[in-house]
Protein backbone atom coordinates (compact mmCIF):
# COMPACT_ATOMS: atom_id res chain seq x y z
CA UNK A 1 0.00 0.00 0.00
CA UNK A 2 0.94 3.62 -0.37
CA UNK A 3 1.31 6.40 1.52
CA UNK A 4 -0.69 8.94 0.53
CA UNK A 5 0.17 13.20 0.80
CA UNK A 6 -2.83 15.07 0.56
CA UNK A 7 -1.94 18.51 -0.42
CA UNK A 8 -4.96 21.05 -0.29
CA UNK A 9 -5.85 24.21 -2.71
CA UNK A 10 -5.32 27.88 -2.11
CA UNK A 11 -7.17 29.24 1.18
CA UNK A 12 -7.72 26.15 2.14
CA UNK A 13 -6.42 23.26 5.10
CA UNK A 14 -6.07 19.59 5.83
CA UNK A 15 -9.82 19.87 6.85
CA UNK A 16 -10.62 19.39 3.09
CA UNK A 17 -9.01 15.96 2.81
CA UNK A 18 -11.00 14.86 6.19
CA UNK A 19 -14.37 12.83 4.25
CA UNK A 20 -11.12 11.02 2.47
CA UNK A 21 -8.76 10.71 4.55
CA UNK A 22 -10.57 7.80 6.57
CA UNK A 23 -11.22 5.93 3.20
CA UNK A 24 -8.20 5.46 2.20
CA UNK A 25 -6.92 4.19 5.49
CA UNK A 26 -9.75 1.81 5.43
CA UNK A 27 -8.21 0.88 2.69
CA UNK A 28 -4.37 0.20 3.94
CA UNK A 29 -3.15 3.10 3.21
CA UNK A 30 -1.05 5.55 5.36
CA UNK A 31 -2.80 9.27 4.80
CA UNK A 32 -0.49 12.50 5.64
CA UNK A 33 -2.55 15.65 5.26
CA UNK A 34 -0.31 18.80 5.80
CA UNK A 35 -1.47 22.33 6.68
CA UNK A 36 0.25 24.75 4.30
CA UNK A 37 1.02 28.20 5.66
CA UNK A 38 -1.08 30.16 2.93
CA UNK A 39 -2.24 32.83 5.50
CA UNK A 40 1.34 34.05 5.99
CA UNK A 41 2.32 36.43 4.05
CA UNK A 42 6.32 35.85 4.19
CA UNK A 43 5.87 32.42 2.83
CA UNK A 44 6.04 31.25 -0.93
CA UNK A 45 6.12 28.02 -2.69
CA UNK A 46 9.33 26.76 -0.90
CA UNK A 47 7.88 27.56 2.55
CA UNK A 48 4.88 25.39 1.01
CA UNK A 49 7.23 22.63 -0.02
CA UNK A 50 8.88 22.29 3.24
CA UNK A 51 5.60 22.29 5.05
CA UNK A 52 4.95 19.34 2.69
CA UNK A 53 8.50 17.70 3.66
CA UNK A 54 8.09 18.09 7.29
CA UNK A 55 5.14 16.12 7.53
CA UNK A 56 5.78 13.75 5.08
CA UNK A 57 9.66 12.97 7.61
CA UNK A 58 10.96 9.57 6.55
CA UNK A 59 7.47 8.03 5.18
CA UNK A 60 8.21 6.04 1.91
CA UNK A 61 6.01 4.78 -1.15
CA UNK A 62 4.64 8.21 -1.26
CA UNK A 63 1.77 9.22 -3.62
CA UNK A 64 1.10 13.46 -3.60
CA UNK A 65 -1.99 14.58 -4.85
CA UNK A 66 -2.32 18.62 -5.36
CA UNK A 67 -5.89 19.42 -5.37
CA UNK A 68 -6.26 23.24 -7.58
CA UNK A 69 -3.25 25.37 -6.43
CA UNK A 70 -1.25 23.03 -4.98
CA UNK A 71 0.30 21.56 -8.31
CA UNK A 72 2.55 24.34 -7.88
CA UNK A 73 3.89 22.77 -4.60
CA UNK A 74 3.67 19.19 -5.33
CA UNK A 75 6.71 19.22 -7.72
CA UNK A 76 9.12 21.18 -5.47
CA UNK A 77 9.17 18.50 -2.83
CA UNK A 78 10.88 15.52 -4.86
CA UNK A 79 13.96 15.89 -5.00
CA UNK A 80 13.85 15.90 -1.20
CA UNK A 81 11.55 12.96 -0.69
CA UNK A 82 11.21 9.43 -3.05
CA UNK A 83 7.76 10.30 -5.00
CA UNK A 84 5.97 7.38 -6.56
CA UNK A 85 3.16 8.83 -8.31
CA UNK A 86 1.83 12.79 -8.87
CA UNK A 87 -2.21 12.88 -8.94
CA UNK A 88 -3.16 16.25 -9.72
CA UNK A 89 -7.06 16.86 -8.67
CA UNK A 90 -8.88 19.72 -10.01
CA UNK A 91 -5.42 21.28 -10.69
CA UNK A 92 -3.34 24.40 -12.09
CA UNK A 93 -0.64 22.75 -13.92
CA UNK A 94 2.25 25.13 -14.37
CA UNK A 95 4.71 25.59 -17.01
CA UNK A 96 8.47 26.49 -16.56
CA UNK A 97 8.80 30.13 -14.82
CA UNK A 98 4.79 30.78 -14.72
CA UNK A 99 3.88 32.39 -11.47
CA UNK A 100 0.39 30.84 -9.82
CA UNK A 101 -0.73 34.82 -10.54
CA UNK A 102 0.08 34.55 -14.67
CA UNK A 103 -1.35 31.21 -14.98
CA UNK A 104 -5.18 32.38 -14.93
CA UNK A 105 -4.63 34.46 -17.87
CA UNK A 106 -1.99 32.74 -19.67
CA UNK A 107 -4.58 29.50 -19.93
CA UNK A 108 -7.59 32.03 -20.95
CA UNK A 109 -9.39 30.65 -17.13
CA UNK A 110 -11.61 33.63 -16.98
CA UNK A 111 -12.96 33.13 -20.66
CA UNK A 112 -13.56 29.34 -20.15
CA UNK A 113 -15.46 30.14 -17.16
CA UNK A 114 -17.45 32.70 -18.67
CA UNK A 115 -18.42 30.38 -21.76
CA UNK A 116 -19.32 27.51 -19.36
CA UNK A 117 -21.80 29.78 -17.29
CA UNK A 118 -22.97 30.75 -20.68
CA UNK A 119 -23.52 27.17 -21.94
CA UNK A 120 -25.38 26.10 -18.49
CA UNK A 121 -27.84 29.47 -18.40
CA UNK A 122 -25.90 30.73 -15.67
CA UNK A 123 -25.19 34.32 -14.94
CA UNK A 124 -21.09 34.79 -15.37
CA UNK A 125 -21.26 37.86 -13.40
CA UNK A 126 -21.92 35.25 -10.43
CA UNK A 127 -19.20 34.24 -9.13
CA UNK A 128 -19.88 33.49 -5.38
CA UNK A 129 -18.55 30.92 -3.71
CA UNK A 130 -21.68 28.63 -3.47
CA UNK A 131 -22.04 29.22 -7.16
CA UNK A 132 -18.54 28.55 -8.12
CA UNK A 133 -17.38 26.24 -5.09
CA UNK A 134 -20.10 24.94 -3.94
CA UNK A 135 -22.66 23.96 -6.20
CA UNK A 136 -22.28 20.29 -5.40
CA UNK A 137 -21.30 20.40 -1.59
CA UNK A 138 -23.39 18.67 0.73
CA UNK A 139 -25.05 22.09 2.67
CA UNK A 140 -23.76 20.30 5.96
CA UNK A 141 -20.43 19.73 4.45
CA UNK A 142 -20.19 23.35 3.21
CA UNK A 143 -21.26 24.88 6.65
CA UNK A 144 -18.89 22.86 8.68
CA UNK A 145 -16.12 23.34 6.15
CA UNK A 146 -16.58 27.94 6.72
CA UNK A 147 -14.60 27.17 9.74
CA UNK A 148 -11.30 26.31 7.96
CA UNK A 149 -11.33 28.69 5.39
CA UNK A 150 -8.36 30.72 5.31
CA UNK A 151 -7.40 33.88 4.04
CA UNK A 152 -4.98 33.05 1.11
CA UNK A 153 -1.94 35.04 0.86
CA UNK A 154 -0.97 37.03 -2.85
CA UNK A 155 2.99 35.66 -1.83
CA UNK A 156 3.01 32.55 -3.82
CA UNK A 157 1.03 33.99 -6.72
CA UNK A 158 3.90 36.25 -7.26
CA UNK A 159 7.65 34.26 -8.21
CA UNK A 160 7.88 32.06 -11.35
CA UNK A 161 7.78 28.44 -11.19
CA UNK A 162 11.15 27.30 -10.09
CA UNK A 163 11.05 24.11 -12.02
CA UNK A 164 12.86 23.85 -15.39
CA UNK A 165 10.09 21.16 -16.20
CA UNK A 166 7.79 18.88 -14.66
CA UNK A 167 9.19 16.07 -12.84
CA UNK A 168 10.10 12.70 -14.44
CA UNK A 169 7.64 11.05 -12.26
CA UNK A 170 4.63 9.16 -13.48
CA UNK A 171 2.14 11.62 -13.46
CA UNK A 172 -1.76 11.66 -13.37
CA UNK A 173 -4.50 14.69 -14.18
CA UNK A 174 -8.09 14.00 -12.85
CA UNK A 175 -10.42 16.51 -14.25
CA UNK A 176 -13.86 17.44 -12.66
CA UNK A 177 -16.03 17.65 -15.44
CA UNK A 178 -18.48 20.01 -13.45
CA UNK A 179 -15.95 22.35 -12.03
CA UNK A 180 -16.65 26.10 -12.56
CA UNK A 181 -13.94 27.44 -11.66
CA UNK A 182 -11.19 25.22 -13.97
CA UNK A 183 -14.10 23.63 -17.14
CA UNK A 184 -13.87 20.55 -18.12
CA UNK A 185 -13.00 21.74 -21.90
CA UNK A 186 -10.24 24.29 -20.31
CA UNK A 187 -8.92 21.16 -18.48
CA UNK A 188 -8.89 18.93 -21.99
CA UNK A 189 -7.04 21.69 -23.73
CA UNK A 190 -4.69 22.64 -21.32
CA UNK A 191 -3.34 18.99 -19.97
CA UNK A 192 -2.04 18.10 -23.06
CA UNK A 193 -0.08 20.82 -23.93
CA UNK A 194 1.45 21.53 -20.89
CA UNK A 195 1.87 17.60 -19.48
CA UNK A 196 2.03 15.64 -22.39
CA UNK A 197 -0.88 13.60 -21.04
CA UNK A 198 -4.67 13.26 -21.38
CA UNK A 199 -6.55 14.06 -18.06
CA UNK A 200 -8.66 11.03 -16.33
CA UNK A 201 -12.30 12.45 -15.63
CA UNK A 202 -14.43 12.38 -12.92
CA UNK A 203 -17.98 13.95 -12.36
CA UNK A 204 -18.31 16.77 -9.51
CA UNK A 205 -17.18 20.36 -9.18
CA UNK A 206 -14.21 22.10 -7.95
CA UNK A 207 -14.28 20.46 -4.42
CA UNK A 208 -14.51 16.78 -5.40
CA UNK A 209 -13.27 15.78 -1.59
CA UNK A 210 -15.94 17.23 -0.45
CA UNK A 211 -18.62 16.59 -2.90
CA UNK A 212 -17.71 12.97 -3.73
CA UNK A 213 -15.26 11.79 -1.21
CA UNK A 214 -16.28 7.75 -2.01
CA UNK A 215 -15.68 7.97 -5.85
CA UNK A 216 -12.46 9.98 -5.74
CA UNK A 217 -10.96 7.39 -2.47
CA UNK A 218 -11.69 4.58 -5.15
CA UNK A 219 -10.27 6.82 -7.80
CA UNK A 220 -6.73 7.39 -5.66
CA UNK A 221 -7.03 3.80 -4.48
CA UNK A 222 -7.03 2.52 -8.18
CA UNK A 223 -4.04 4.56 -9.18
CA UNK A 224 -1.87 2.94 -7.17
CA UNK A 225 -3.74 -1.10 -6.43
CA UNK A 226 -4.48 -1.64 -10.80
Amino acid sequence: MATFVLIPGAGSDSWYWSRVAPLLRARGHDVVTPDLPCDDDTAGLAEYADAVVDAIEDREDVVVVAQSMGAFTAPLICDRVSVRLFVLLAAMAPLPGESPGDWWSNTGQAQAQRAQAEREGRDPTDTGEDTIFLHDVPPAVAAEGEAHLKVQSGTPFEKPWPLAAWPDIPTRFLLCRHDRLFPAELQRRIVPERLGIVPDEMDGGHLPALAHPVELAARLDAYVTG
